[in-house]
């Protein structure tokens, strides 16, 4: 469960900005730069699921912490080491719902739903906050709060 609580903690992704983006129009930044964010997220959650540290260190910023549930923060290379340990579950997958995205300037908290799948074990649900941040003409994920969602109760 913690490797699931940390892998969730890692959930951003590679921005790449839009064409409309570069294109600096002030009408369609907003729309862009959540689109922007909602695609860094999902990258991340591919490259948690392929342990691919690489991707991870362009998705975080070098200043990211990561603060799964109670736990105490963990940095930018701890995180990747946690999360690429191990061998990859060729049958883990990741779904997000519920997602919401707040643009000001040049920052961006999203908050939503991960939900774990793997053949092996239960789904596990987390909902997360992360802070993302526009820097060198992309997002980067700086920091980021994950906490497991309890089963509903089933009397």
């Amino acid at each position: 469960m913690k490797q699931y609580l940390m892998s969730a903690a890692l959930m951003c992704s590679i921005a790449v900005p839009s064409a409309a983006h570069a294109k600096g129009s002030e009408n369609s930044a907003p729309t862009d730069s959540r689109q922007q964010v909602l695609d860094m997220t999902r990258a991340w959650i591919v490259a948690e699921d392929k342990h691919d540290a690489a991707a991870l260190g362009r998705i975080l910023d070098d200043k990211f912490i990561s603060t799964p549930g109670s736990g105490g923060p963990v940095d930018k290379e701890a995180f990747i080491k946690k999360i690429t340990a191990g061998a990859v579950d060729p049958t883990q997958s990741q779904t997000l719902t519920d997602e919401t995205v707040v643009i000001d300037g040049d920052t961006a908290v999203a908050v939503g739903t991960d939900i774990f799948h793997s053949a092996n074990k239960a789904p596990l649900r987390l909902r997360y906050t992360i802070t993302y941040i526009h820097r060198q003409a992309r997002w980067l994920a700086l920091g980021e709060h994950v906490v497991v969602i309890p089963p509903a109760d089933k009397r």
